[in-house]
């Protein structure tokens, strides 16, 4: 189990913060003050009672020092230290659970997102009680393997409309802000890595929670990058189908089902007709695979809507 380290400013319950800003932070050494003088400083500026919580997942660089040396200059920071890295998942999962504020804000701590305008997203939130997200869309692509992420993330978001019926303009931003009071049953179905912000995501949509897309501008990032295009992307088309798998089995597993069965349907008019009276093999397979796949969807369907979460 990971364990953690907390130093900073105390909130008495009294100063109970509006906003709870959570900052993952790994091997950022060279900009994370930067970040955190950028995030505090619009906040400041907002009026917004808040905290940030800087989350050090378990760096191998000078991050964590150069956060407890900065503490004083922020009181409105707190600072967490894991013992072992456990993924920017892990970190906004916990960080999350522990927030104090009533909105919760993810960003990242690589100069990537305007996080000055993180204000802009929790008034949002503040105005109009019928959001209970706010997604900072970009608007272009700056991350690391460009000419084979767009397509990727490009299908990957059209697989996740497909199935959530709903248009999704930007499916993995790492800048949003949400209820915290909403997204609480959800937390636990976070994965530790940068899928947890399709989750979050599609768990809102899968359960009639408004999602708002504000249109943001993405800078390059600073530092080396983190994602791996390959296993990254893998665990993002693998989370997307757990996910309407978990809220919606009947979006995942009735298509392919209904296909089988009319294939294997059609199939055997054929054989009828040409062989007479005779059904092939492969004929009588394909339909009675259709009709199990369609089987266990009615049955997760049944076990999804027993559940209390939903």
């Amino acid at each position: 189990m990971t364990t953690l380290e907390t130093s900073g400013s105390a909130v008495t319950p009294a100063e109970t913060p509006y906003v709870t800003i959570v900052l993952p932070c790994y091997n950022e050494q060279d900009h994370v003050i930067a970040e955190v003088e950028r995030i505090c400083a619009a906040m400041d500026a907002s009026g917004y009672t808040y905290e940030l919580l800087a989350v050090d997942d378990c760096s191998t660089d000078e991050t964590l020092a150069r956060l407890h040396e900065a503490a004083p200059r922020f009181p409105h920071m707190r600072i967490r230290a894991f013992h072992r890295n456990g993924g920017s998942g892990t970190v906004r999962r916990i960080g999350s659970q522990e927030a104090r504020g009533e909105i919760v804000v993810w960003t990242d701590a690589d100069m990537s997102y305007p996080n000055e305008r993180i204000p802009e997203l929790v008034q949002i939130l503040e105005k109009d009680a019928t959001i209970d997200q706010v997604v900072g869309a970009r608007t272009t692509e700056e991350g690391s393997h460009k000419f084979l992420r767009v397509p990727a993330k490009w299908f990957i978001r059209k697989v996740a409309e497909r199935l959530a019926g709903q248009k999704i303009p930007d499916l993995n931003s790492g800048l949003r802000a949400f209820r915290k009071s909403v997204a609480k049953p959800y937390l636990r179905l976070l994965p530790p890595g940068f899928s947890c912000v399709t989750t979050i995501t599609l768990a809102f949509m899968s359960n009639q929670h408004d999602v708002y897309y504000l249109p943001i501008e993405y800078a390059k990032r600073a530092g080396k990058s983190k994602f791996n295009f390959v296993s990254d992307a893998y665990r993002y088309v693998l989370q997307v189908l757990r996910m309407i798998m978990y809220f919606n089995p009947l979006k995942v597993l009735m298509p392919p089902a209904l296909w089988l069965v009319g294939i294997g349907f059609v199939k055997g008019l054929y054989d009828v007709v040409r062989y007479g009276f005779y059904l092939t093999s492969n004929a009588i397979v394909v339909f009675i695979s259709g009709m199990l796949i369609g089987a266990v969807a009615l049955l997760a369907d049944l076990i999804v809507r027993s559940r209390g979460d939903v």
